[in-house]
């Protein structure tokens, strides 16, 4: 990655002084200039060095908006025989050759959103034979990567996170969506199986350790609160009275003095994660 950053900041330096010296000569090439180094510049980020054209890594990114569980997927538009399609596919990437498989997911996700510090956690890596099986697939991505794609294997990583506003905010309108985990449809390559896959692994990460699910909650937070977020990411209704007890049994669910204020039903408590007394109790 070092490597590429530096020949990458060489050749901007090479064309900054190529274009000082045409400006101190005063000819009226600067277009044509300008032209060539769109086009030179276009091309050094669409031929990348790939370690192999068979290996990528795929990024589930779940977002938790306080009601729903929702997907980050890439729109992705093409021609084929068919005609026109408009489509989704997880936010991925074939691998270059001077980075490992984190930094290339990390690279992916920062491309797509600008955020640095998404954590993310590799659980799986998807190798049928049958995951090129669609036409369609595969002559998109060889125009994508602008390289002749056969068999892939990918890496695929999960991060399950709080969605806010700035992380709806980076996310171009034309480019992605975050779409509610209900209503996906059908995804490009076999992207529906890694996200199912993915939410078996964010359950049993869970159950290891049920911090993660905090980490989706408002600071002050009711009852119903996170049973609704717990119904919804293990996919299955919870008795109520059975859940309040199970919290009065967890020393790291604060109870404090604060109701809801201005609702109509009767105003539930709120409670706080206590982080320290978790780690404590585990």
């Amino acid at each position: 990655m070092a490597q590429f950053l530096f020949r990458t900041f060489y050749e901007k330096f090479l064309f900054i002084r190529i274009k000082v010296c045409i400006f101190a000569l005063g000819k009226p090439i600067l277009p044509l200039f300008n032209a060539l180094y769109h086009l030179i510049t276009m091309e050094t980020a669409q031929n990348q060095p790939l370690a192999h054209n068979h290996i990528s890594v795929d990024c589930v990114v779940i977002g938790f908006d306080g009601e729903h569980l929702r997907v980050l997927l890439v729109k992705r538009r093409g021609e084929d025989t068919s005609g026109e399609y408009n489509d989704f596919k997880l936010p991925g990437s074939l691998i270059y050759r001077d980075e490992d498989l984190d930094e290339a997911a990390s690279r992916v996700l920062h491309e797509l959103t600008g955020a640095r510090d998404i954590p993310l956690t590799q659980f799986k890596v998807f190798g049928s034979r049958d995951r090129t099986r669609n036409v369609r697939d595969v002559h998109w991505l060889e125009r994508a990567q602008q390289a002749k794609v056969d068999r892939i294997v990918t890496i695929a990583y999960f991060s399950l996170v709080k969605l806010d506003k700035s992380l709806e905010r980076n996310i171009k309108a034309d480019a992605a969506e975050w779409k509610k985990l209900d209503e996906l449809g059908e995804l490009a390559f076999d992207h529906n199986q890694i996200i199912e896959e993915a939410l078996k692994a964010i359950r049993r990460e869970a159950d290891n350790n049920r911090a993660i699910l905090f980490d989706l909650l408002p600071k002050k937070f009711t009852a119903s609160q996170l049973r609704m977020l717990t119904e919804i990411v293990y996919g299955r209704s919870l008795d109520v009275r059975n859940f309040h007890k199970k919290i009065a049994l967890m020393p790291y669910v604060v109870p404090l003095d604060e109701h809801e204020k201005g609702v109509a039903h009767r105003a539930a408590r709120f409670y706080k994660f206590d982080r320290k007394l978790y780690n404590n109790a585990r």
